[in-house]
């Protein structure tokens, strides 16, 4: 299953408003056709790589059946709305679902992508399909900007746009040191994501000139927090303890945390908690400090996502939104029918979106400018905000 949207361009104009001054640095675009994706059945269409019709063709790989639809077609979404808001004539997006609704795959929609005269494709959402991806995209010399955060797929033309968890701990752990905290302790998940949690918090901690006093595992109950609580006690001589799990695991910690003697430890947190409204509504998380993505321009896409399709945006689809606004901006200098110009992924001054600034570095990996939130009663306020660019 796959849908077409073609767009049209036109020359940057003045804007005015913060969420009009982000289309003007992504580039200012008018629609010629759009369509949100369609959940029909029948064959995609095929797409002829003609440098001569003036139109650069991406693939968005994503799920728009399956399990992870409702993800993907969020994602879709934002594409779709951010072709409507820039204004780009020479790009051409065709979504083929890697979903198993539609029993294709993640094989044999990259298959499809890259027969139908693809130069670059965005997606797919998951790190292992990723692989999948780059298996058949490497050899045909088309990049893939994928919407995963797992550091081990990238490289070699794999540029991964999801935010990476080391980014946030640094973040917020700088920032405490800066306000005083200088013995830390983390209390991780016992996944993959606590396991690079664990290496990430040494890492910041260590460059921040803090002590690291002990990380601890925990599943996230009550019971697991509160064994993990006593062990932190016992060490003593604790000024901030980092969660770095769910929202709804912190939300179980920190009680436990209290309870067991650790009161006045100031508790941090990642990115994750920017995703989980109901911290806001939980009087235990006051006062908590996290480090995420600025929210400012996402308030007003959010809008914007509410009136073209009727619901609120998941927060993860900014993703897709941005990912147009780049090629927006890329495709000023790209000649239709040629490969991708992957050197412009890395270029110093790096790129504008709803996320705020962000650049990709030589090993795929996204660098972004993060903003410091203290969670208060029904709202996350900014307490130290995120840098509006890159020092070249």
């Amino acid at each position: 299953m796959s849908a077409t949207i073609a767009a049209t361009s036109a020359r940057p104009q003045a804007l005015a408003g913060q969420f009009k001054k982000l289309l003007i640095l992504a580039s200012v675009v008018l629609l010629a056709a759009c369509s949100s994706i369609p959940r029909g059945k029948g064959p995609p269409p095929v797409v002829t790589a003609d440098p001569m019709d003036g139109m650069h063709r991406v693939a968005l790989l994503l799920p728009v059946t399956g399990p992870d639809a409702d993800v993907g077609q969020a994602i879709a979404n934002a594409t779709a709305l951010a072709l409507t808001d820039t204004k780009v004539t020479n790009i051409r997006m065709i979504t083929y679902d890697t979903g198993t609704g539609t029993g294709t795959g993640v094989a044999a929609a990259t298959k499809r992508a890259i027969a139908d005269g693809n130069k670059l494709i965005l997606g797919p959402l998951r790190g292992d399909d990723v692989v999948e991806v780059a298996a058949q995209a490497k050899p045909a010399g088309v990049p893939i900007i994928s919407f995963s955060n797992n550091i081990g797929v990238a490289g070699q033309n794999v540029f991964l746009l999801g935010h990476l968890p080391n980014q946030s701990i640094e973040r917020v752990v700088r920032y405490a040191q800066s306000q005083g905290y200088n013995r830390f302790a983390g209390i991780v998940s016992s996944n993959v994501y606590g396991q690079r949690a664990q290496s990430n918090m040494t890492v910041a901690v260590r460059a921040a000139g803090g002590t690291l006093v002990a990380i601890q595992e925990s599943n996230g109950t009550a019971a697991s927090a509160d064994a993990a609580a006593r062990r932190l006690v016992q060490l003593g001589g604790i000024d901030a303890i980092l969660i770095a799990d769910s929202g709804r695991a912190a939300i179980a910690t920190v009680p436990a945390l209290r309870r067991n003697g650790l009161r006045t430890a100031k508790i941090l947190g990642t990115d994750l908690w920017n995703i989980d409204g109901t911290l806001a509504s939980n009087a235990s998380m006051y006062g908590a400090w996290f480090a995420s993505v600025s929210d400012t321009l996402f308030t007003q896409y959010a809008a914007k996502y509410l009136a073209r399709f009727g619901k609120a945006p998941l927060r993860l689809s900014s993703l897709g939104y941005d990912s147009v606004l780049l090629v927006a901006r890329v495709a000023r200098d790209w000649r239709p029918g040629t490969r991708f110009p992957v050197g412009q992924l890395t270029a110093p001054q790096g790129f504008i979106g709803v996320d705020g600034a962000f650049r990709f570095n030589a090993n795929g990996l996204t660098d972004r400018m993060l903003e410091v939130q203290e969670i208060e009663a029904g709202k996350f306020v900014t307490i130290s905000p995120a840098p509006t660019q890159f020092e070249k």
